[in-house]
């Protein structure tokens, strides 16, 4: 049992959470009070980081997977001297404080993950574990290490019953990351319960020794601080597997009442109870938010020893700067996320009446951005050669040794979103995704978290419509498009051609704060002509006039997507031969249009203009805001079907005949 000093550390981790929980009267008090023993051992005798430069990139990662016990990881960021006071703690789940509900990065200086549903952030560590390990065979050299760290995470029964969670762990022991650590808190306690009415037939244990993990126990995580030391220790000498300690606590340590029980998840303990666990904890029921001067001396010593391993990188990182100044200017730019000079200068550009895929147009340019940008990393969903993600020449990606920059994620979509978020909040590095469109479903909650969280990572979703052909409805996305322009933060972009395809990616690898989506085709399109238009890339600003009557004011607008542009210049050369003149707008980008000014989108889409006609092969919902009452819109009101692309765009209307006659029928009604 803990004695002296570590156990009045201990208890002020609990009391803090305890106060701060019942103070807003809201918030889950049961898991910082189990836990409290093995986040004490874990920050004071293992884990590198320095309170006073948070974001040092060498640092040891720690994540809390169940961020519902936010209020434990408030109260370890403030006993160890980050800018987080005890006026913060105050504050926990009340407007606009820097101690919100669950942990958000954005929000909260020297927090590594937003959390909140659970599984993300286990996912995210092994992202983490992933740039690591990729970011130390890039740059470390002659053992002047810039990059040799560990990530660990707090996982709790919940994490590990999330499907995201079973994905991620399965990948890290597969790419065999022994710098990963986990601590599973096993309480065994839902809010529904104990864990036997949902798992009480799953054995963990073995679960994880089947992924390829080492598995420790620490059979009482509530006393034995020097089993979880033992552990940890154990876990750190581990270098081809990823490690998780089982640690065995009780949910509420401390509370007379409510230990051990559902009761002390998600609500505050109560006043009465409040002062029954002080008392039982050997502590003034009347000391609120209070850190003993003893208990916070040995929280900064312990947090020294990360100041400690800073100083000593700091040492190496002049010492690399002397002795490797190329490869210290590559290691300068991406730490700080800026792109090296001359990134752009392979990217291809397209001949007018070339045919090619917008997919394979993005394979060219990610193949012409990796070979000088040297921190993008990522993979598919076992679709790499459909979806045209590998860096050409280039072997799999290694997690032993970081060799490699082609990820084989296999068929874990979640999960790969979910890595790639944890790759960037690592940062050093741009990740990638790759899969059909129809199953960016799967990864949604990641890339919420990614838009959510102003992460650069990139995802390339192809295979975007009807045109996907004989597979059928289950693999047409059709309201995928209207799904994902809702979401706040994601920048979507669906390229008409190869060459909008590379202004594209100009725009992804640009947006340091933004997750893209590329939504590209699975068919070959022809390469507009463009000679006329300047060098602008005009895909930045979401939308733009692609083609207008040579000789004439337009009487209306048609406006397209994707592949669909091609439908809107055919129907425009047809309504052009009826003496009917248009315009032809190519919009790729929803929300980037709409970031314009007021005059350039009049410019576009004037406001007299009232005859207005949607191409896109995709659900309707969003098109008015673009087209106004009067307007109409060529799209989807099924799920598509089974059958050769040609035919299913002319079974479903996606004609230049069709689009003529809606156009027409618009100019009708409005006469």
């Amino acid at each position: 049992m803990p004695v002296g000093l570590e156990q009045l550390c201990i208890n002020t981790l609990r009391t803090l959470a305890i106060d701060g929980v019942q103070a807003a009267n809201s918030g889950h008090p049961g898991l910082p009070m189990g836990a409290a023993p093995m986040a004490h051992v874990l920050w004071n005798r293992h884990l590198n980081h320095d309170p006073t430069a948070p974001t040092w990139p060498d640092r040891d990662r720690f994540v809390l997977s169940a961020g519902h016990g936010s209020m434990l990881l408030y109260g370890l960021m403030h006993v160890h001297g980050y800018d987080l006071s005890l006026d913060d703690l105050k504050a926990f789940r009340q407007l606009g404080s820097r101690t919100p509900g669950h942990p958000e990065s954005f929000a909260t200086p020297g927090v590594e993950t937003t959390t909140g549903p659970l599984g993300q952030g286990a996912a995210n560590s092994v992202g983490m574990a992933v740039a690591e390990r990729f970011l130390a065979h890039q740059f470390n050299r002659d053992r002047v290490n810039l990059v040799d760290h560990r990530t660990y995470a707090l996982v709790s029964d919940g994490d590990l019953m999330e499907g995201v969670c079973a994905e991620a762990s399965a990948l890290a022991g597969q790419m065999q990351l022994g710098k990963l650590i986990w601590l599973w808190d096993d309480n065994g306690i839902t809010i529904d319960g104990g864990t036997e009415i949902s798992m009480g037939r799953e054995d963990v244990r073995a679960r994880y020794r089947a992924y390829g993990w080492q598995v420790l126990e620490v059979a009482d995580g509530d006393h034995d601080i020097d089993a979880i030391d033992e552990a940890l220790t154990q876990a750190r000498a581990e270098t081809r597997r990823p490690s998780l300690i089982c640690v065995r606590t009780t949910i509420g340590y401390g509370s007379p009442n409510k230990r051990g029980k559902s009761s002390s998840h998600g609500s505050p303990l109560g006043e009465d109870e409040v002062t029954l666990t002080k008392e039982a904890l050997g502590w003034d029921p009347t000391h609120v938010f209070h850190v003993p001067e003893e208990a916070r001396a040995r929280f900064l010593a312990g947090a020294e020893r990360g100041q400690s391993k800073h100083a000593e990188w700091e040492a190496r990182l002049e010492k690399y700067r002397h002795d490797f100044p190329e490869q210290a200017a590559l290691w300068d730019h991406s730490v700080s996320g800026d792109l090296p000079r001359g990134w752009d200068a392979l990217l291809p550009s397209f001949e007018a009446g070339e045919e090619l895929a917008t997919r394979q147009a993005s394979g060219k340019a990610l193949n012409a951005i990796a070979a000088r940008v040297p921190w993008l990393l990522g993979g598919a969903a076992d679709l790499a050669g459909s979806v045209q993600t590998d860096v050409k020449g280039e072997a799999l990606f290694d997690g032993e040794t970081g060799a490699g920059r082609n990820i084989a994620f296999g068929i874990r979509e979640h999960a790969m979103a979910a890595l790639a978020n944890g790759m960037a909040y690592h940062g050093g590095m741009i990740p990638y995704t790759g899969t059909f469109f129809v199953f960016s479903d799967y990864m949604r909650p990641a890339v919420r978290l990614a838009a959510m969280g102003n992460l650069q990572v990139i995802h390339i979703w192809s295979h975007d419509s009807i045109g996907l052909g004989e597979d059928g409805p289950t693999h047409q996305p059709v309201e995928h498009l209207a799904s994902l322009r809702a979401m706040p933060g994601l920048r979507l972009l669906r390229p008409a051609d190869a060459n909008e395809t590379v202004m594209a990616w100009r725009i992804a690898m640009e947006s340091r704060d933004h997750p893209v989506g590329l939504v590209l085709s699975r068919q070959k399109l022809p390469t507009l002509d463009r000679s006329s238009m300047g060098s602008e890339n005009l895909v930045r600003r979401g939308a733009y006039v692609l083609s207008d009557p040579p000789n004439s004011s337009p009487r209306g607008i048609l406006i397209g997507t994707g592949s669909e542009v091609h439908l809107a210049l055919a129907a425009q050369h047809l309504l052009a031969a009826e003496g009917v003149p248009v315009r032809v707008v190519s919009m790729p980008s929803w929300d980037l249009f709409a970031e314009q000014s007021a005059a350039y989108r009049e410019s576009v889409l004037p406001h007299h203009l009232v005859a207005r006609v949607a191409v896109e092969a995709g659900v309707a919902f969003g098109w008015a805001r673009w087209i106004g009452e009067a307007g109409r819109s060529v799209t989807m009101e099924s799920y598509g079907a089974s059958g050769p692309a040609s035919d299913n765009f002319a079974e479903f209307g996606f004609t230049a005949e069709h689009v003529a006659e809606v156009m027409r029928e618009v100019l009708a009604e409005i006469a």
